[in-house]
């Protein structure tokens, strides 16, 4: 399973960004898909899981700003991100695990200025 994600950036405060990720190999479908994010000098922290029906979670922190969602036939999940805030500068990390083991995209850098 290889993971792609794009779409960071430059954004102000009050401003939004759109994640995606792509996904390769097969049962797209069977897995759930998070978003992860890690800022400077902090630990990763799990922001948005989608359940492979569609069920999602949030952490409390982007709860109603944030809507993660995934398109099962493009093998893709994205993440919406609204009103961002300055503290959502992170890069930004789509995940998901199949057994035991983790797959990790690459990162994507958002930055949010105030």
């Amino acid at each position: 399973v290889q993971l792609q994600a794009s779409g960071g950036g430059l954004v102000q405060a009050g401003g939004s960004l759109r994640l995606s990720c792509a996904a390769s190999g097969s049962a797209f479908s069977s897995f759930y898909m998070n978003w992860y994010r890690q800022a400077p000098g902090k630990q990763r922290e799990l922001v948005a899981t989608i359940s492979s029906g569609g069920r999602a979670n949030y952490a409390d922190s982007v709860k109603g700003r944030f809507t993660i969602s995934r398109d099962n036939s493009k093998n893709t999940a994205s993440l919406q991100m609204s009103s961002l805030k300055p503290e959502d500068t992170a890069v930004y990390y789509c995940h998901t695990k199949r057994l035991s083991n983790d797959y990790w995209g690459q990162g994507t850098l958002v930055t949010v200025s105030s």
